[in-house]
């Protein structure tokens, strides 16, 4: 054997052995997560700064999320941190500066912009707003904007204003589009709420840059229940979800986790609390683990 050729099986030797150590370790790491309960999902737990972000200036909520494990947050408007599309070119800068100096992702604006009015002058309004809200995500390095039903109109019939919501849906789902952000629709609004009513806007609202967030409201549970309810929407699910605080009241989180976890969700599910707790980095620790060990069950 020549020189050349044993240094060749000597490197096919040390690679092999390499390899062979990589895939062991690998499976024992494997088998460790599987003893522990850990899964491979995608879904990253955020908060919506309703309410318990709704006092913290900027600066205050990136260090509480980071403390607490929180991984991003939906901000809302007319709070405390005071990112508002009035910011100009150089504020929005040092948003997106802030942002991209912690671990912490903006992962878009909750904003109350709404399509439901029977007044034209007003959703018209709502429809510019909601394209002064895209450019600022888009400057401040967010990915989307949260939108939403937000009820029925007296008198006004149903079928009409679902087809309304639907039309202004693909309009600045269009306009976002071109700006690299997602439209994200709030499950909300008495009667709106209802899945087979988001369902039948979606079916007006065929725009694929429109998309649905599930919002974790009791009436999820009506008629045919959760599942049947969840799955009338999920193809249309965008990058977000709302949920309330894990361990308050009586919705079935383990089962739409569950429901999730099947569909190979890879988006953001964001907690919108109701409480007020005085320790917020405690409370957001707890509500992680409490995630973490729901996807586990």
């Amino acid at each position: 054997m020549t020189q050349q050729a044993t240094r060749l099986s000597r490197r096919q030797f040390v690679r092999q052995t390499a390899a062979a150590g990589c895939l062991a370790s690998a499976i024992a790491i494997d088998a460790n997560q599987k003893a522990l309960g850990a899964t491979d999902h995608q879904m990253r737990l955020g908060l919506v700064t309703y309410l318990w972000g709704k006092d913290m200036s900027l600066p205050k909520l990136l260090t509480t999320c980071e403390a607490s494990g929180i991984a991003g947050v939906e901000l809302r408007t007319q709070h405390a941190h005071g990112v508002e599309p009035l910011l100009s070119k150089q504020e929005r800068s040092e948003v997106r500066k802030r942002f991209a100096d912690s671990p912490v992702e903006l992962v878009g604006y909750g904003s109350n912009a709404q399509y439901h009015e029977d007044n034209p002058k007003r959703l018209a309004e709502n429809i510019e707003l909601t394209k002064r809200y895209v450019g600022l995500m888009h400057d401040c390095g967010g990915s989307g904007v949260k939108v939403k039903p937000n009820g029925f109109v007296n008198g006004v019939d149903k079928e009409k204003t679902i087809q309304q919501i639907g039309e202004s849906l693909n309009q600045v789902a269009e306009y976002a589009e071109g700006y690299g952000q997602q439209i994200r629709v709030e499950v909300h609004g008495k009667g709106t709420s209802e899945l087979p009513v988001i369902r039948d806007i979606f079916q007006i609202a065929d725009h694929r840059n429109a998309t649905v967030c599930w919002n974790s409201n009791d009436v999820d549970l009506i008629g045919l229940g959760l599942e049947p309810n969840f799955n009338m929407v999920k193809d249309r699910f965008g990058d977000t979800v709302h949920i309330r605080e894990l361990n308050e009241g009586k919705y079935p989180y383990v089962d739409l986790m569950k429901l999730f976890l099947n569909m190979n969700y890879q988006g953001w599910i964001l907690l919108e609390a109701r409480t007020n707790p005085k320790d917020k980095v405690a409370a957001l620790t707890e509500q992680k683990m409490l995630f973490e060990k729901m996807l586990r069950q």
